[in-house]
């Protein structure tokens, strides 16, 4: 039996940060009924530029990475304030599929600028370590954890307590009721697209130096973000991040098993099947007993 401790470990800070970008899915859904599958490539395109700006530029590091930030909120802001409103009365597959454009758009840029080969970004949190039951834990495994954590809370209380959030909840159901009663629509729309891409930007980040700055890889990280999502089927903020960390130490725990270990990345895809056939299972048996 290998010893799964470092794994562990590993999987907890890649479930805090599928957690971050599982969050940003759900505030943007739920605030516009999109569900933005350029997620990952705003990320990955956003820590490319740092990576840039560090070894060519050679731009002060923490320059580099508020840049990535900004990158991220400013391009899905873009995004959405141009076909928001277009698209905001068409059906959510629709909305997703959009959202397809703008990911294979960057991608191109990606591969053209810097092509395909893996880059090296790693945060200076990274230097500094500490051991817990025998394994050490570095800065970036614990922010990763701790910002997922954070941001899920607080990300809930937000929209619970504040005017903002409440109008964000009720933008994707109630659009032109929320319109007359006199909230700015396009305000409260445009704060869930910018807080969603700044979002993108830190975990573009923090996944960089985690697994590997790789294009097509970060790019299609979002698949674990969004299947912890689906599993908080799109509302649920605590049902997502505790997916998103189960999703995170089962993925990285396979690693220690070489017979399975080339199939892990299969594990959303498993866990948001097994999500969709319970839940559809489930709605089945209320509407026999109805």
């Amino acid at each position: 039996m290998p010893d799964l401790r470092p794994f562990l470990v590993l999987g907890l800070a890649l479930g805090g940060v599928f957690a971050l970008s599982g969050v940003g899915l759900v505030v943007l859904f739920r605030a516009t009924g999109v569900l933005n599958l350029a997620y990952g490539a705003v990320g990955a395109t956003g820590a490319l530029i740092a990576w840039s700006l560090i070894n060519s530029l050679h731009v002060s590091e923490y320059i580099a990475y508020a840049v990535t930030i900004i990158f991220g909120g400013v391009t899905t802001l873009a995004y959405g304030m141009l076909f928001g409103p277009p698209l905001a009365h068409r059906e959510p597959l629709v909305k997703a599929v959009a959202s397809l454009g703008l990911t294979l758009i960057l991608l191109g840029v990606m591969s053209w600028a810097w092509s395909y080969e893996a880059h090296s970004l790693v945060l200076p949190s990274t230097r500094w370590s500490f051991a817990v039951a025998g394994v050490r834990v570095n800065g970036t495994q614990l922010i990763g954890l701790g910002l997922g954590i954070v941001v899920t809370v607080a990300t809930g209380m937000f929209l619970q307590r504040t005017k903002l959030g409440i109008a964000m909840r009720s933008l994707a159901n109630h659009r032109e009721i929320t319109a007359m009663l006199g909230v700015p629509v396009r305000r409260v729309e445009a704060a869930a697209w910018l807080g969603s891409g700044v979002l993108a930007g830190a975990t573009g980040l923090l996944l960089s130096t985690l697994v590997g700055l790789d294009i097509v890889g970060l790019t299609f990280l979002v698949i674990a973000a969004l299947s912890a999502a689906l599993i908080g089927r799109l509302e649920s903020l605590s049902i997502t991040l505790v997916a998103a960390l189960v999703i995170g130490v089962v993925q990285s725990c396979l690693t220690a098993f070489p017979p399975v270990s080339p199939y892990r990345t299969m594990t959303p895809f498993v866990f948001a099947i097994l999500a969709l056939l319970y839940f559809g299972f489930r709605q089945q048996r209320s509407l026999g007993r109805a």
